[in-house]
């Protein structure tokens, strides 16, 4: 099946039954290719998984070859907002595909991204009708609390890890969010990764894979 976005699938060898999906948005200005880079570690533990991971639905442009989930070259928050609505309506579509396609519901999907696609993960899985597996972010935030707060409709467990010397997004979004899921009765675990900035070090691959494992 050809899905509406462009994708790097790793799929299970040895032809395994799939009983999970993982979908892994990448940041801004990277691809499907560069986030799939995770998986190197994860699919070792996680053999009946297929890792799916799309390209942004926009060209970025500060980098020809890289793909945004929404456009940052306007920083005004209700352009922000309007642009990340477009692209959650555009995943959500993918999300059908995807369900469809492997013949499974959101309990066995986990929603897993980098900074941009941390921040579209917990869109997508807050305001779903019904809950994911779980929801794992990296070096994100939540894009608009007053936005949100309407919008949730259920409480998928949330993973947020961050780097403590971030200096594109804060470490302090980390803190805020925090506080905002857990007063929105989501079960919340958050880690900060010292001497860390904005990447995924491999502690944080492993803070990830192990909470993972203790959900599928």
């Amino acid at each position: 099946m050809t899905f509406c976005l462009d994708c790097t699938i790793i799929k299970p060898d040895k032809n395994r039954d799939i009983h999970n999906v993982v979908i892994l948005l990448h940041g801004y200005g990277g691809d499907g290719k560069d986030i799939s880079m995770l998986t190197l570690n994860w699919r070792r533990h996680m053999q009946n998984s297929v890792f799916i991971c799309p390209n942004g639905h926009e060209p970025c442009p500060i980098n020809p070859v890289g793909y945004q989930w929404f456009d940052l070259t306007n920083d005004d928050p209700s352009y922000i907002l309007k642009e990340t609505l477009k692209a959650e309506e555009k995943l959500n579509l993918f999300l059908g595909e995807v369900k469809n396609q492997y013949n499974i519901d959101n309990d066995k999907i986990i929603l897993s991204g980098f900074s941009q696609g941390c921040m579209m993960s917990i869109n997508l899985g807050l305001t779903s009708e019904k809950p994911f597996n779980s929801i794992v972010g990296f070096s994100g935030k939540i894009i608009n609390l007053d936005d949100l707060k309407v919008r949730k409709k259920n409480n998928t467990s949330t993973l947020l890890i961050h780097g403590e010397q971030d200096d594109i997004v804060s470490p302090t979004h980390l803190l805020e969010s925090k506080d905002f899921l857990l007063r929105e009765n989501v079960d919340v675990e958050t880690h900060l990764i010292k001497n860390c900035g904005h990447n995924i070090p491999i502690e944080a691959s492993s803070i990830a894979l192990n909470y993972i494992l203790k959900k599928i």
